[in-house]
């Protein structure tokens, strides 16, 4: 089957439209997959550049490499000619792979060869070849600029080739004799042989000479293609709006454009010239790519050829100039939707999307969620993912339920999966909804996000997810995160994944460094202010100062509601008042009145347990910065851990996040002496240790102890060096381990 797709996709690809490296790729392609250079040779015959035995003394010269050039190339080449390769049995074309890219260059096809209506030509009744040629001068050329022609030829292999011809006299010296000539153009520019006809350059030269060193403006190109009919050329041309300042029939199968370039160097003049071929191939005017470069010779308006005529059709058709046809480009390709009429949407507006979490993001919408290291930002992605798969409630936020992709970019698999289960557990949930929840699993194998969205999208595009939960961004982001420019366009591809998806995609980011209680929510999150901007909710956490006595209050109770498990099992579940059960010492004397001496040391324990655990909790305040919905109070919630918890009691509302220093602060802290100082900075470096290892599986390392403290790696390393306390595994990446030293 490839073979066949390879003889019907060479016969597709007119050879005269190649450039010299694409007909030599063809040639090694043929030879890879095992053709003669006989059939390289038959193909190449339709080029007017084929000299007889090139082929064969070329392929002599293929003699493969590491990469070779396959059969894949004819198939491309012919495709770009709008080949398409023949229904087997089992349908057209074939199953793309998962990680296969589905390219888009933004070039717009604005036609279908297929569906191509030719535009007729009518020759004018009345010919006056001077004055055409008069016209296409003062079109192209100013009256001083030097032009350069070619009335005289030479034969070669039975065919005539032009030679460098003439470029010493101006375009206003010719159309002056040309006025006067009476019809004669030989006597103006030579006489030329009518079998062949004559030519002339388009750009402007110095007067010099003939090579594109001696343009002196690189004004315009030729568009010529002998593929295609030449009413079908005519159609194409027009329909594409090319910018032509002259369109002239070039006596034989082609039509001639000059289309207006405008470039300011020959760098400029090169790419407009690519990106206009690229428009014209996509388009299916399958155009002669040899004619590039800016000093080509095209077919000069006003003579005959083999008895046809080589005649100006049309001057200024299409665009008026490159920026205006490049604008009108850039306008079809931009796939931006069209303007819409308010008075006629009021009559009938669109309904919104519903929540996903209700009183804080819509269906279909982006949400951030930022935090300092160890907030359990994960934790609480995790937690969301679970309320929206059971239609159950986050943070005191109602969920809707359904389908949701968890892209976990940071943590190894096994981890993973047994996060959700913790969290399933000590939320008290029936996991009745599981299936609801699918995991993408990319430590060690995330790429950008420009490039991880396609794959995304074509991974999760038949899944009906409600949301997309990306954990965490920074293993993603394309460019500088404190560059506005830079990350508008990194934030775009949540766009195109919620757009594409038709799902909300949830993503979390960390704080900068340094104290942020003092900052408005929107403006604590790290890197430029376009990720507070961009999303349509955001949830910022800031860490609550807790103080001893509210630590107290919370081991006690958790102490004194052990103990009233313990009664309600030994069968005395109302023996405790209701102040009783605030108590820890109230309640423990109940249970050793009540409860066997085995089992109130049982409960002895227990109950240490039980406080210790609910005094490494850490208190946290959720402020919303929204766009679809009204502000909400901060929610004040305890991390207690795998899971965030709202505060009941309210002790937390009065509690203020910590700020920068105060200016008459710093003052007293600077009156220190040495010695205090250096153990302010080793008391520093262990609260940072102490603040990070919570003992959640993941080790404390250098990246997170830089950003809890806002210093610098160097700093780090003289603290780590006066305390004497800890052991780091090396100095060469943030991840690197920090270990206690006895640990």
């Amino acid at each position: 089957m490839m073979q066949d797709n390879i003889t019907a996709a060479l016969q597709a690809i007119p050879p005269a439209s190649l450039s010299y490296q694409d007909w030599c790729s063809v040639g090694m392609a043929l030879k890879q997959e095992g053709y003669g250079p006989e059939v390289w040779e038959d193909w190449s015959r339709a080029d007017s550049r084929y000299h007889p035995g090139e082929c064969r003394k070329k392929w002599e010269s293929f003699r493969g490499t590491g990469t070779p050039v396959t059969g894949g190339t004819i198939l491309k080449l012919a495709m770009d000619f709008g080949w398409r390769p023949a229904q087997s049995d089992s349908g057209p074309g074939h199953a793309l792979d998962w990680d296969d890219e589905i390219s888009d260059d933004g070039i717009p096809r604005l036609l279908d060869p297929n569906w191509l209506e030719g535009q007729e030509l009518a020759e004018p009744e009345r010919w006056n070849p001077a004055q055409e040629l008069i016209t296409y001068l003062s079109t192209l050329f100013e009256s001083t600029e030097n032009v350069g022609y070619v009335t005289q030829c030479w034969e070669k292999d039975g065919k005539f080739m032009p030679q460098k011809g003439n470029w010493d006299r101006t375009a206003g010296q010719l159309i002056e004799e040309l006025s006067i000539c009476d019809g004669d153009l030989g006597a103006v520019l030579g006489d030329y042989n009518p079998e062949v006809g004559a030519w002339i350059r388009f750009n402007p030269l110095d007067g010099q000479g003939v090579r594109n060193d001696n343009v002196t403006d690189f004004r315009y190109a030729l568009v010529e293609s002998d593929s295609m009919a030449i009413e079908d050329q005519n159609a194409a041309i027009r329909k594409l709006e090319l910018p032509v300042a002259c369109l002239v029939h070039s006596g034989g199968k082609s039509l001639h454009a000059i289309v207006r370039i405008e470039a300011g160097s020959y760098d400029e003049y090169r790419k407009r010239v690519d990106y206009l071929y690229e428009v014209c191939q996509k388009n299916g005017l399958y155009i002669d790519r040899q004619n590039r470069n800016p000093s080509r010779l095209s077919r000069m308006p006003g003579v005959t050829r083999k008895g046809q005529r080589q005649w100006l059709i049309a001057t200024n058709i299409g665009k008026s100039s490159w920026t205006e046809w490049k604008e009108w480009m850039d306008s079809i390709s931009d796939d931006l939707p069209d303007l819409e009429d308010l008075s006629s949407l009021l009559q009938n507006p669109p309904p919104k999307a519903p929540p996903l979490i209700d009183g804080i993001l819509l269906q279909g919408h982006k949400m951030l969620l930022a935090g300092p290291s160890k907030a359990g930002k994960s934790f609480s992605l995790i937690q969301l993912c679970i309320a929206i798969a059971e239609g159950s409630s986050w943070m005191g936020f109602p969920c809707a339920r359904g389908k949701v992709l968890y892209v976990n970019l940071e943590l190894d698999r096994a981890s993973c999966i047994h996060r959700f289960a913790d969290v399933y557990a000590a939320l008290g949930l029936t996991p009745a909804h599981t299936s609801n929840i699918q995991i993408w699993n990319l430590r060690g194998k995330s790429v950008p996000m420009d490039q991880l969205a396609p794959k995304l999208i074509r991974r999760a595009l038949k899944g009906g997810f409600l949301a997309v939960v990306i954990d965490p961004i920074y293993k993603v982001i394309t460019g500088d995160e404190n560059s506005a420019d830079q990350m508008a366009k990194f934030c775009n591809q949540f766009d195109k994944v919620c757009t594409e998806l038709g799902c909300s995609v949830i993503y979390c980011h960390h704080h900068s460094k340094g104290a942020q209680g003092g900052k408005r929510s929107m403006d604590r999150a790290s890197g430029s202010g376009v990720f507070a901007r961009d999303p349509d909710a955001l949830l910022d956490m800031i860490q609550l100062p807790v103080t001893e006595e509210l630590l107290t209050q919370r081991k006690n109770k958790a102490a004194a509601k052990v103990c009233q498990q313990a009664l309600e099992a030994a069968g005395l579940p109302d023996l405790a008042s209701q102040d009783d059960r605030e108590s820890r010492t109230a309640m423990l004397d109940l249970c050793k009145d009540n409860l066997t001496t085995r089992d109130y040391n049982a409960l002895l324990s227990r109950c240490e347990a039980a406080a210790a655990e609910a005094g490494s909790c850490t208190a946290w305040r959720i402020e919303g910065t929204l766009r679809e919905f009204p502000p909400f109070p901060p929610v004040n919630v305890w991390f207690d851990y795998p899971v965030h918890r709202s505060d009941p009691s309210g002790a937390l509302a009065d509690l203020d996040p910590e700020a920068e220093v105060p200016m008459w602060k710093k003052g007293v802290q600077s009156r220190k002496t040495k010695e205090e100082r250096e153990q302010d900075r080793i008391a520093s470096l262990d609260t940072a240790y102490s603040a990070n290892d919570m003992e959640d599986g993941n080790p404390v390392t250098v990246g997170m102890l830089l950003e809890y403290m806002g210093i610098t790696v160097q700093t780090l390393k003289k603290y780590v060096k006066k305390s004497g306390k800890y052991i780091v595994s090396g100095w060469t990446e943030e991840s690197e381990i920090v270990r206690r030293k006895g640990a």
